[in-house]
C-alpha cells in the first residue's frame, strides 16, 4: 500500500559549485575538481532547480524510497568531494624489519615486509589526477581525491596488499593499516 504520494529531496549546491545533467549523468564541478556519476532508474528522477539538485519519485514503493535516499547520499558525497575532498591516512607498522614504501606511477611497493626479499605490490587502479597517493615520513601514507569511493578503494587495496598468510596474526602484526578517513 502506498502511503506517500511523492518523495522530494532538495540538495543545495555550495558556493562555487556548478552542476549539469546530461541524460542520466550528473556532473559537479567545484574548487577541488570535478566528478560525475550516472543515475538511472525508471521511477526516480534527477533534476536541477536553480542552485539545487532535486531527487524526486512519484508514488514510491519501499525500494524506490531506498533508492532516493541512496542517491541523496551519493550527491552529498560528490558535493563534499568537489568542495573539500576526501583523505585517508594509513600508517606502516613494523616490529623488527623496517619497511620501505614507494609510489611508482600506477603501483605502490612495500619492500622488506617481514624481511621478504620480493616486494609486495599494490596496483593502483586510478590515475594520479583522480586519486593522489603520497608517502610522508617514511611510514605514513596519504590517499586523497575527489571521489569518495575511489579514494576508499585505493586505501583498501594498499591495506590488503600486506595480507598475512601462513603466520599467526596475533603475533605478526606488521603491515599498512588505515588510521583515519574522512573529508579534508
Amino acid at each position: 500500500m502506498v502511503k506517500l504520494d511523492q518523495i522530494l529531496h532538495t540538495i543545495p549546491l555550495a558556493e562555487g559549485v556548478s552542476a549539469t545533467i546530461d541524460e542520466d549523468s550528473l556532473s559537479l564541478t567545484g574548487p577541488n575538481g570535478s566528478t560525475s556519476r550516472v543515475f538511472s532508474h525508471t521511477k526516480v528522477n534527477l533534476s536541477l532547480d536553480g542552485d539545487n539538485v532535486v531527487v524526486q519519485c512519484e508514488l514510491p514503493r519501499r525500494k524506490d524510497k531506498a533508492i532516493c535516499g541512496t542517491w541523496k547520499a551519493h550527491i552529498n558525497n560528490m558535493l563534499t568531494g568537489v568542495t573539500n575532498g576526501f583523505e585517508y591516512r594509513l600508517k606502516a607498522v613494523y616490529s623488527h624489519f623496517p619497511m620501505t614504501l614507494t609510489v611508482n606511477g600506477s603501483s605502490f611497493e612495500i619492500k622488506n615486509l617481514f624481511g621478504e626479499k620480493v616486494p609486495r605490490v599494490a596496483d593502483l587502479k586510478w590515475t594520479p589526477t583522480e586519486v593522489q597517493v603520497k608517502v610522508m615520513n617514511k611510514s605514513e601514507v596519504i590517499v586523497s581525491g575527489v571521489d569518495r569511493e575511489k579514494v576508499g578503494q585505493t586505501a583498501a587495496i594498499i591495506e590488503r596488499s600486506c595480507k598475512i598468510r601462513h603466520r599467526d596474526r596475533r603475533i605478526f602484526q606488521d603491515g599498512v593499516y588505515i588510521v583515519s578517513k574522512g573529508a579534508n
